[in-house]
């Protein structure tokens, strides 16, 4: 078996709304080959991996997959199960699969839930190997494998900080997106966009970092508000190390003067003998060394956010118990193995290591690692009780008494850090008369602790973070507009784009063209897909986002946002019908669909009631809709509108409004000039969805009234009905048009200007299927002639010539007499065209890409026809 493609869908998709890796795998020779053909198979798998016992499948219950296999299920749904599996082994959440034949029988695509994009793809080839070799009776070291991945997991995963802030934002609906493989995550929208990298937030202050990591600078600090902190001083040299040593009472402790984690501290230092190693061992951290006496009581982290107390911890250093039979080696090795010891941050303990630091401390006790401790005797094993050498941690939130909690936030204040770890030594955190010293003060601290403590109550310290960058009740996004459908949707992206602009101070969009910031094109080329929707909504200027919605990147990646506030779907058409799998109308309705699934409880769908797949889609959809159409006459629209539904729709030559049985007038649609006054039928419907999702957002009529009369198409609608004179009196238009309803909706335009036949230059994209391109090319002869056709420069895997012989052979089925010339470069052919009809009045040229043909023409002397004062002379010109 091999994986002949693979796609990693991070954002709400068509299989699911939560991320899903989706590839196509060649069974090679097992094709057509079943499970129960191969005797002791499933056994062995079992054995391997247990837990596919419990695997429901499509049974619907538990042991439902193992029934599937001992009766015979195809190999493609094995990997499926497998990798879910290996998955379910590293501890990640994920329960949906489907595999489905492909487009051969040998092919299948086969979707399985992920949780991390980095991880899920490595898993791939390790359960195909395990089939293999169960298959061919072949030894296979699952552990092995999946010991390897692991160590990619634990760098790639996010922290146990992380994590739990991302998981508290979620619980709030707040739009989380991780960026690159380190811990650094978007909380939110556009201006209300936070970010975090474990509890470092985008509120903390750099000063505030830079003094925690100084600890002498801390305490001095600490000292001039009046605080209690260890006495001490730092050295640069053993010299002066050993004078300090000399002039504190001891025990002292010893500590890099910047380090972190418990790195290169040495505590109960009480005689020279270990004087001198305990100061290179700090050197081996910072140059400068920290000397302080050491304060007597227990160690505990306070936890402060935002200048509020949020958890506290005793922390005790890692440590064994012994039973008076094992080594405190073997003790260790047996707390290793608790599942819930992990090798780093991954798990909610770390692993005890063994490492220099351990032997300088027992040796320091007297202790080996070879020595038995008595049964109930306690063996400490370094001085720092962190978590990450493997301490633990007993929460005292509801102890610490209210004195102590206050110091902590004093401290904090003192420092400047929103999100602070206090480290104090007190006799009793839940004694106020008991004298607490501040040792430390740590920015970005790890909240672990308070989440997974080893005795005590869990603390919701992701939840105080998350609170903290968005009180209860705040907005933490910008709304979202997303638009998709098969035509229309840039134009509607556009003239929204257009009539927001008019509200709010910066509109982020996205459109075939580019990525647009206020009035910024910040990207330019193909930007309908989720990388496009991230541009925007990473931007901390933007503050309501026009995403058009594509299928391709819907198809490919998933949607770019987590939920919309308002989806338009413009039409659905048999465009794309030969495309990704896409086999009928109803398949093309199944993707565009999601736009409107993933819409806010609180939002709003956008349908054009003159679409018979939209009215067939909207019983599917929970949120309230809104219909827009160009016939006053619609039974959906009327229905709707008696239901007590809100509609857009164009009454008597007007733009209107209604709600239940009232009307209000918007704009007179022949005084807008992107309708041609009024013969651009097309545009009414753009108009309308626009309108519409305006409206939703609070635009009053009166702003897109104003807005939609100031739209020129010219500078606001480049490659839509584009229109160049020439020096001859020839109108050029240049239009985007690639499909059967683009055809008929520019040929009908055309046509109310003249009821002859105007020429035109088409083609259409290859990758569509034959029988769409033969359709559009059928259209195209109901409206021009004479026809140039061209290809694009794009050929999507067809022959050189081969769209151009479907199209001309699909005109001349139906008008045989056309005129038919094909000229396959595009710019050639629009020069054809312009050498040979120049006669016209009006010519029509279909672009794959625009600015070769406006160089063309611009070369010629053509000029840009302001249509709003030319429309007459226009519809006159013939």
């Amino acid at each position: 078996m091999k994986v002949t493609e693979m796609r990693l869908l991070e954002g709400p998709n068509v299989y699911l709304h939560r991320p899903v890796l989706a590839m196509k795998l060649d069974l090679e020779d097992l094709t057509g080959r079943e499970s129960h053909q191969f005797p002791g198979f499933v056994d062995s798998l079992l054995e391997q991996l247990p837990g596919i016992a419990t695997h429901y499948c499509g049974l619907g219950r538990s042991g439902g997959f193992v029934e599937r296999l001992r009766g015979g299920t195809y190999f493609g749904h094995i990997v499926e199960h497998v990798v879910l599996e290996l998955e379910h082994r590293l501890g990640y959440e994920v329960r949906y699969g489907r595999t489905r034949v492909s487009s051969a029988p040998n092919l299948y695509d086969v979707v399985m839930e992920m949780e991390s994009k980095y991880v899920a793809p490595l898993l791939v080839p390790i359960a195909i190997h395990l089939i293999e070799s169960l298959l061919e009776k072949r030894a296979f070291d699952v552990a092995g494998e999946l010991s390897r991945v692991q160590k990619i997991q634990a760098e790639v995963d996010l922290g146990p900080s992380t994590r739990a802030i991302v998981e508290a934002a979620r619980r709030r609906q707040i739009p989380v997106r991780r960026i690159g493989q380190r811990s650094l995550v978007q909380l939110g929208t556009g201006k209300y966009r936070k970010l975090i990298q474990a509890t470092l937030t985008s509120q903390t202050s750099a000063i505030g970092v830079d003094i925690a990591s100084d600890k002498e600078l801390t305490k001095l600090l600490l000292q001039g508000v009046g605080m209690r902190v260890p006495k001490g001083g730092t050295a640069s040299s053993y010299a002066a190390a050993h004078a300090l040593f000399h002039e504190l009472q001891r025990p002292v402790v010893v500590k890099p003067i910047n380090g972190c984690q418990g790195q290169g501290i040495t505590l109960e230092l009480d005689d020279e003998t270990h004087l001198r190693a305990a100061y290179e061992f700090a050197r081996t951290v910072s140059q400068q060394v920290v000397m302080e006496e050491q304060v007597e009581g227990k160690q505990y982290r306070l936890l402060i956010v935002n200048g509020r107390f949020v958890a506290a911890s005793e922390r005790v250093p890692a440590h064994v118990v012994g039973d008076g039979e094992h080594t405190v080696q073997e003790l260790v090795d047996a707390a290793n193995r608790d599942p819930k010891r992990g090798d780093d941050h991954e798990k909610p303990l770390t692993k005890i290591p063994v490492d220099e630091f351990v032997l300088r401390f027992l040796a320091r006790k007297n202790r080996t690692l070879d020595q038995i401790p008595a049964a109930g005797e306690v063996v400490m094993l370094r001085d720092s009780a962190n978590l990450s050498t493997g301490g633990t941690a007993i929460d005292v939130t509801a102890r610490t008494h209210s004195v102590h909690a206050h110091a902590a936030e004093k401290a904090a204040a003192v420092v400047g850090l929103d999100v602070c770890g206090v480290d104090m030594i007190v006799r009793d955190i839940g004694n106020g008369t008991d004298p607490a010293t501040i040792i430390e003060v740590n920015a970005a601290p790890g909240i672990r602790m308070h989440h997974y403590p080893s005795f005590g109550e869990p603390q919701a310290a992701g939840d105080a973070i998350i609170e903290a960058l968005f009180p209860l009740g705040s907005t933490t996004h910008v709304p979202i507009v997303s638009i998709t459908g098969t035509n229309g949707k840039t134009t509607t992206t556009r003239l929204l784009r257009h009539i927001l602009q008019k509200v709010y101070k910066v509109v982020g969009m996205t459109t075939t063209d580019g990525v647009y910031v206020g009035a910024d094109l910040v990207w330019a080329g193909d930007a309908s897909g989720p990388k496009s929707a991230h541009m925007v909504l990473s931007d901390p200027a933007v503050d309501v986002a026009v995403l058009e919605t594509a299928r391709g990147g819907i198809q490919r990646e998933g949607l770019g946002y987590e939920w919309a506030d308002v989806a338009v779907l413009t039409n659905i058409t048999g465009d794309h019908i030969g495309q990704d799998g896409l086999a009928t109308v109803q398949d093309i309705a199944h993707v565009k669909s999601l736009v409107a699934e993933r819409v806010r409880d609180s939002g709003v769908i956008v349908l054009n009631a003159d679409d018979a797949e939209l009215v067939k889609l909207a019983p599917r959809f929970k949120v309230r809709i809104v219909w827009i159409g160009t016939d006053e006459n619609s039974p959906v629209i009327k229905k709707h509108l008696a239901a007590g539904g809100q509609a857009f729709f164009q009454h008597n030559g007007w733009l209107v409004e209604g709600a239940g049985a009232l009307l209000w007038p918007i704009a007179k649609i022949d005084e807008i000039p992107l309708t041609i006054q009024g013969t651009a039928h097309f545009h009414v419907a753009n108009l309308l969805c626009a309108i519409a999702a305006a409206r939703q957002l609070g635009v009053s009529r009166s702003a897109c009234r104003t807005a939609v009369g100031s739209f020129q198409p010219f500078a606001h609608n480049p490659g839509r009905v584009q229109m160049y004179e020439l020096p001859s009196g020839l109108k050029v238009i240049l239009d985007y048009g690639h499909n059967e309803d683009g055809m008929k909706a520019i040929g009908e335009m055309v046509q109310r200007w003249s009821r002859s036949m105007t020429p035109a230059v088409i083609g259409y994209p290859g990758d569509r299927d034959d029988k769409v391109i033969a359709a559009a090319a059928r259209m195209a002869a109901r409206y021009f002639s004479p026809l140039v056709i061209k290809e694009d420069a794009d050929l999507r895997g067809r022959q050189p010539g081969e769209v151009a012989n479907l199209i001309e052979c699909a005109v001349v089925s139906v008008r045989k007499e056309t005129s038919v010339v094909q000229v396959l470069n595009e710019r050639k052919a629009l020069a054809y065209a312009l050498d040979n009809f120049d006669h016209a009045g009006v010519l029509v040229a279909f672009f794959e890409k625009l600015q070769p043909l406006v160089d063309l023409i611009e070369q010629r002397g053509g000029r840009e026809v302001d249509l709003s004062q030319v429309q007459q002379e226009l519809i006159q010109v013939r």
